[in-house]
C-alpha cells in the first residue's frame, strides 16, 4: 500500500509543481500560488490517509505576517502546517531541495527563503531578502529552528542560526507544535502510516529590536520549551 501512496504523491507533486510554476510566472502577487499551496497539502494528507487536527489557530495575528517557529520531525510536518496556516507563509528550505527537477524549480522561484547552510554568509543575505518579502508582500514565514528533522520525535535544541530570522524582524513568533508525525514519516523511511495529525498555535510572542546575544539565546529557549509543552507525543 505504501509503493502505490507514493507512486500516487509522485504524480501529484509532479502536476501540482507545474502549475505552481505557471502561478509564479503569470501572478506576481502569488496569490494563486499560496492557494495552490493549500490544495496541494491538503491532497497529499488525503492520499496518504492521514487526519489533521488544529488548536490554538486564533492565537495567530490576521493584522501582521508572523514567523511560524515549529518542531521537525516528519517529511509531513510542512503539509500539515501548510493545510492549517490562516493566512499567506512561505518557509525557509536548504538549497539542496532546488536541485529536484519541477519540484525544486517552484521553490527556488516561489515566495519561499532558500539558505545554503553551508555559506553563514549566503544565508545571512538570504535572511535579509526574507525580511524585505515579509514587509514587502506582507507573507508570513516557516521556520524549523532545530535546523534540520529530529530522528527520535524529541524537539531538539534549536540552532541560533535557523533562529536569527525569528529575533530580528518586527514581526510576532508563533510557537508551533506539531504532534504525530515522527510515527507516520521517520526521518530515514519512506514508510508512511496511517495516522493522525495535531497541530498547535500557540500566543505570539514579541522581540524587540537591538537584543543581545544571551537575551536572543533565552528567547530562542523560551520558544523552544512552549513548543516542547504543547506536544501531545
Amino acid at each position: 500500500m505504501t509503493i502505490i501512496k507514493l507512486i500516487l504523491i509522485g504524480i501529484y507533486v509532479i502536476i501540482c509543481s507545474i502549475f505552481a510554476i505557471i502561478f509564479i510566472i503569470t501572478d506576481r502577487s502569488h496569490k494563486l500560488y499560496f492557494k495552490l499551496s493549500k490544495v496541494f497539502s491538503k491532497g497529499i494528507l488525503f492520499i496518504s490517509g492521514i487526519k489533521v487536527t488544529v488548536s490554538g489557530i486564533e492565537n495567530v495575528p490576521t493584522d501582521t505576517p508572523c514567523v511560524y517557529v515549529s518542531n521537525h520531525s516528519s517529511m509531513y510536518d510542512i503539509p500539515a502546517l501548510q493545510a492549517t496556516f490562516p493566512n499567506r507563509a512561505g518557509m525557509v528550505f536548504k538549497k539542496e531541495l532546488a536541485k529536484i527537477p519541477i519540484f525544486g524549480w517552484q521553490l527556488k522561484w516561489g515566495p519561499y527563503i532558500m539558505i545554503d547552510r553551508e555559506n553563514p554568509e549566503k544565508a545571512m543575505k538570504s535572511i535579509e531578502r526574507a525580511k524585505l518579502t515579509m514587509a514587502e508582500q506582507n507573507i508570513s514565514v516557516l521556520l524549523f529552528a532545530e535546523g534540520t528533522r529530529s530522528k527520535t520525535g524529541e524537539v531538539q535544541p534549536f540552532k541560533r542560526g535557523a533562529f536569527y530570522l525569528a529575533a530580528r524582524v518586527p514581526y510576532p513568533i508563533v510557537p508551533v507544535s506539531v504532534s504525530g508525525t515522527s510515527k507516520i514519516m521517520p526521518k530515514g523511511e519512506f514508510r508512511i502510516v496511517k495516522g493522525s495529525i495535531h497541530v498547535h498555535y500557540d500566543k505570539p510572542i514579541y522581540s524587540r529590536e537591538g537584543m543581545s546575544k544571551p537575551e536572543e539565546l533565552a528567547l530562542m529557549e523560551n520558544v523552544r520549551n512552549i513548543v516542547i509543552s504543547n506536544k501531545r507525543d
